[in-house]
């Protein structure tokens, strides 16, 4: 099987992931580390001891100084210090928070004078993810020795002083709370038990780390990243990535971070992200658009939550939600900014398509989602167009090949088994409006009548009416032809379209600065206003 093969990559994928972890970027400050002279800094209430340990893990090799589970575990309580105390002396908001880009020796040594704390904060971040990444590469020491404690292993309460550097919000030092979020999670998955069950098949020493004592943190850390997602835009959503693709790698952390809304805000991240980038150029990085990586690390992590699907019946019903994730991964598609971001959002979306409700059915009450239901959604995203266009072009890549040739095949197979007015229907269900032969005349004099549903309800109709205030313009232009071409053939569609409102919606979109909307538009409100359109036509 196709899903069971990929599992065992995403597994393999998971395990070099608790190998090394995700890459920390630099401090834009990391070449005054070296000048740092902690005798002057008294308010970090340093002892003489803690001095020394400090001065000599500069002298020696890392893994030197991680050699000895005693040592390595007093090195990290002191990074953890510093932290907590350059925190609790204002650190965060200095001049060092307000740099972005590396700096050459000259700057980084005037922030060091200007800043002195804020320079120890991403020295002890930095320094701390080195500890992290070498004790997960396979020493004798490992991660649990020197986060966890007792012969319950239970985590250490150093760890909250990662946590009120989240705390200081969107006014706080990104690269510190980018680098103490991931640093957090590291520490954290280790406990988790899939990653455990995973070492020891590898056979590599885990240490002792309690899983009860690591799932509040977990938890505070996981509504850190989804309250990111919720509110970052632009490259500011990159404080966040680093630390949920490390959530990614255990089975108990994406339950959770699905449990806390997290492929939701995910997805919509994601399709906002994409349409930002789609809309400005690839110099507009600074003024808001996701980089190329960011894309492709979101995109990596929707795909690894896909591997939940059949386990899961919220997780599946979290994926369709207002049918976010098939969008943000169709948009992946379509605009293809690089083949790496094609390659995991097609396996995604294979993923999605192939899922069953087999192995977790729905409880009774819930809607059950499965294949068919995604399928039908990226019908309405118009994806078997785009896979057409793919098939067109050369890929090295076997995987990418294999993935265009299911997908083609399961939405050809699904698209012929329904009649064009539920493909518009779906489309229309689902707000992904977009041009095509469903929206034209001659379809709306066939299915005009089909609007007023089976109830009599108007319930397309109602959604159309509420895509006019859609922000995407397209979307909006499209909803005004559609209720105009509903008013002309749907007897005394007029009064209808104006009872439900859509009337006073439109009215203001004659107006609108995108030509293309006023347009249609202003044929909306003429198709209400005249009794006999064609004529005036």
């Amino acid at each position: 099987m196709l899903l069971c093969s990929r599992r065992n990559l995403l597994l393999r994928q998971s395990r070099t992931m608790s190998q090394r972890g995700p890459m920390l970027a630099p401090s834009p400050v990391a070449l005054a580390f070296p000048h740092i002279q902690w005798d002057p800094l008294g308010s970090l209430r340093l002892t003489a001891q803690e001095t020394a340990l400090l001065r000599m893990a500069e002298t020696n090799p890392i893994g030197y100084t991680l050699a000895d589970a005693r040592d390595a575990t007093m090195y990290a309580r002191v990074l953890l210090k510093l932290l907590a105390e350059a925190a609790a002396a204002g650190a965060g908001f200095g001049a060092v928070s307000t740099i972005s880009k590396p700096c050459d020796e000259k700057t980084a040594l005037e922030a060091l004078e200007e800043d002195p704390l804020g320079v120890v904060s991403h020295y002890a971040v930095t320094k701390l993810h080195s500890i992290i990444t070498t004790l997960m590469s396979g020493t004798t020491v490992t991660v649990g020795n020197v986060f966890y404690s007792g012969k319950d292993g239970l985590l250490i309460d150093q760890w909250k002083a990662l946590l009120r550097l989240l705390n200081k919000g969107g006014h706080g030092d990104l690269f510190a709370q980018s680098g103490a979020a991931l640093c957090l999670a590291l520490i954290l998955v280790t406990a988790c038990p899939s990653m455990q069950t995973a070492a020891k098949d590898d056979s590599a020493k885990t240490g002792s780390a309690s899983y009860a004592s690591a799932v509040e943190p977990l938890e505070a850390l996981t509504a850190w990243i989804v309250s990111q997602l919720k509110s970052a835009t632009g490259s500011n959503i990159g404080i966040a990535i680093p630390a949920m693709t490390a959530l990614m790698a255990a089975t108990e952390t994406r339950h959770l971070f699905s449990a806390s809304g997290g492929i939701k805000y995910l997805a919509r991240q994601l399709r906002a992200s994409s349409k930002r980038s789609t809309a400005g150029s690839d110099q507009n990085s600074r003024a808001g658009s996701a980089t190329v990586q960011q894309l492709y690390e979101l995109t990596f992590c929707l795909w690894c939550m896909t591997y939940e699907l059949n386990g899961s019946p919220n997780i599946r019903a979290d994926f369709v939600k207002d049918g976010a994730a098939v969008e943000a991964l169709t948009l992946m598609v379509s605009t293809a900014p690089r083949e790496k971001v094609v390659r995991v959002a097609l396996a995604a979306l294979v993923n999605l398509a192939q899922c069953t409700a087999d192995e977790a059915p729905e409880p009774p009450g819930m809607t059950k989602v499965d294949g068919g239901v995604f399928l039908t959604d990226m019908l309405a995203c118009k994806l078997l167009k785009y896979i057409q266009f793919l098939q067109d072009r050369q890929f090295t890549d076997p995987d990418i090949v294999e993935d265009i040739k299911i997908l083609h095949k399961l939405l050809s197979v699904n698209y012929k088994e329904m009649s064009r007015w539920e493909v518009y229907k779906t489309e229309v269900e689902s707000g992904h409006l977009q041009w095509g032969s469903t929206h034209t005349e001659a379809f709306f004099k066939e299915n005009a009548r089909m609007l007023e549903g089976k109830d009599s309800d108007f319930k397309l109709l109602k959604v159309l009416i509420a895509l006019l205030s859609s922000k995407d313009d397209e979307i909006a232009a499209i909803a005004c032809h559609d209720i105009g071409e509903f008013v002309r053939f749907y007897p005394n569609g007029r009064a209808i379209a104006k009872r439900l409102g859509a009337k006073e919606l439109v009215m203001p979109l004659i107006e609108h600065e995108n030509v293309d909307l006023q347009r249609h538009a202003l044929q909306c409100v003429s198709k209400m206003m005249v009794q006999h359109w064609e004529y005036v036509k």
